[in-house]
């Protein structure tokens, strides 16, 4: 299948061949569907926090993070460009296509957060906003030619307006952080760019530290990582052979979210908050955002300290009773069920599963109520090894056209808005091996075109769902008011954003 040229380029991309061949496999062979055995629901699998349980883990997390004792880190995925809020506009700008969106914005422009950078960059060629025509008004918002928002990262648009500046979602995260992420007033921020746009996140970082630095008394460590071209993934013709360039090269692909699992997998810390960037609130209604972060964080460290002892107690002695609480351990606050026929393993066997069982990385995801929006959501799910646990399943991992499987799937009573509280080290300090943990077959084949030509194209386990479908999790209820992320330009307009 692959000439000597071919092998040349994998290796030379950092990939690995056995890696690729077996990408290819899973085009031919297809992903299987993920089984779900019913939706997480509160009180079988959602955990739902009365006011005096969130003060208690809240109080717990707070005391670590002051006295020092535990790392934490704030992952912002920021690499996703934001053509995709413009596509109304762009079509009016390009096919002089317009609809009701379109509309909205010109009629409600000032409400903008970006208005007067607009207003300056048209009036810098002689323009008045006031008096300009619409396409004029576009083409300065969407291309270089003025603001250039069209071809930016969501992470760099301005998205709030305050008395004294407007902020980019960049800068509501370094808010977020000094507020939840903050560790002896230390609050580090990882975020994940594109390559072409690194820099302007750097020159960013270095104007706006200073202010917020002195404004919230922290000092900010922050850094950059870049998505690895070796976990970009091979394309392929229909027929399933090497898609070739016109060149005749290899044609590789970014693989989705889940290549990051390579870029956090490298994050020494004890506790990391993963959010999305452009799930940002103005700080008038950012105090659920924080409550709930710190909850999730506590209940986190919560369940880890009664892991480590459990694993203690194992490696001390093993008896028939701590089998029978551990069993109840995991069915109950876990959420794991066994396998068939597990009660007729002998107590070697049990513990050497329990062990395997509670030594991996750990994670309490926000989950809100399902508002029919598009995406994941909690399940409980059967696994390779024949036990059931609970994942956060996408559409694409769901054979819908199983009527019984579909209708668990459309039941779902929680929707995942991308919050999550990872502990990632054991119990000797130690980072896991992430990828150890990765479902490798939940990945997702999709269609797509290249100079004309269809081709099919492969995503990795996705960072939440699939990547991390080894981890023990935790599905915590957080209310709505903390998942308002920004789709579409005219999202800024709606009252969250104002």
């Amino acid at each position: 299948m692959f000439i000597e040229k071919d092998i040349q380029q994998i290796h030379q991309r950092g990939s690995d061949l056995s890696v690729v061949e077996e990408q290819v496999r899973y085009f031919e062979n297809g992903f299987p569907f993920l089984q779900l055995s019913k939706a997480a629901t509160v009180g079988d699998g959602v955990i739902r926090l009365a006011d005096d349980e969130i003060a208690q883990v809240i109080g717990e997390f707070d005391k670590s993070a002051a006295d020092g004792e535990i790392a934490l880190l704030k992952f912002v995925p920021a690499s996703g460009a934001a053509t995709r809020m413009f596509k109304s506009l762009f079509s009016f700008l390009q096919e002089d296509k317009k609809d009701k969106s379109v509309d909205e914005f010109f009629t409600k422009l000032k409400d903008f957060a970006f208005y007067e950078d607009l207003k300056t960059s048209l009036a810098a060629d002689g323009y008045d906003i006031e008096s300009a025509d619409e396409k004029t008004i576009a083409s300065y918002f969407l291309t270089s030619k003025g603001l250039g928002y069209g071809e930016l990262p969501k992470g760099l648009l301005k998205f709030h307006n305050y008395a004294d500046r407007s902020r980019t979602p960049l800068e509501e995260h370094l808010v977020e952080g000094a507020k939840y992420a903050n560790a002896g007033s230390n609050v580090q921020i990882h975020f994940t760019v594109s390559p072409e746009h690194r820099d302007k996140f750097e020159k960013l970082v270095v104007e706006v530290l200073p202010s917020y630095q002195t404004q919230y008394g922290v000092r900010y460590i922050v850094s950059f990582s870049e998505q690895k071209s070796s976990t970009d993934t091979i394309a392929v013709n229909l027929d399933n052979t090497p898609f070739r360039e016109k060149d005749d090269s290899l044609l590789f692909r970014p693989a989705g979210h889940g290549a990051l699992l390579e870029n956090l997998g490298q994050l020494d810390a004890d506790i990391i908050f993963i959010k999305n960037i452009d799930n940002v609130v103005p700080d008038s209604i950012k105090d659920d955002t924080i409550t709930y972060k710190k909850a999730l964080a506590g209940i986190v460290l919560r369940y880890q300290k009664k892991v480590f002892s459990y694993l203690d107690k194992l490696a001390a002695a093993t008896d028939a009773a701590l089998l029978d609480e551990l069993d109840g351990f995991f069915r109950n606050e876990l959420c794991v069920i066994p396998p068939a026929g597990f009660e007729l393993w002998d107590d070697d066997k049990k513990k050497e599963y329990f062990v395997g069982k509670l030594d991996r990385p750990l994670r309490a995801c926000g989950m809100v109520k399902n508002q029919g929006e598009p995406g994941g959501g909690p399940f409980w799910a059967e696994n390779a090894d024949g036990s059931s646990s609970l994942q956060i399943v996408e559409s694409a991992q769901v054979d819908v056209d199983n009527a019984d499987q579909n209708s668990i799937f459309k039941n779902s009573t929680h929707f995942n808005p991308v919050d999550l509280v990872c502990a990632v080290k054991n119990k000797r300090g130690e980072l896991y091996d992430l990828k150890k943990f990765r479902d490798p077959l939940t990945g997702f084949i999709t269609g797509k075109s290249k100079d004309g030509k269809e081709l099919k194209a492969q995503e990795l386990p996705g960072l939440w769902n699939g990547s991390m479908a080894d981890w023990n999790t935790l599905f915590v209820e957080v209310p709505l008011i903390t998942f308002n992320p920004v789709k579409t330009v005219n999202d800024l307009l709606r009252e969250q954003h104002q």
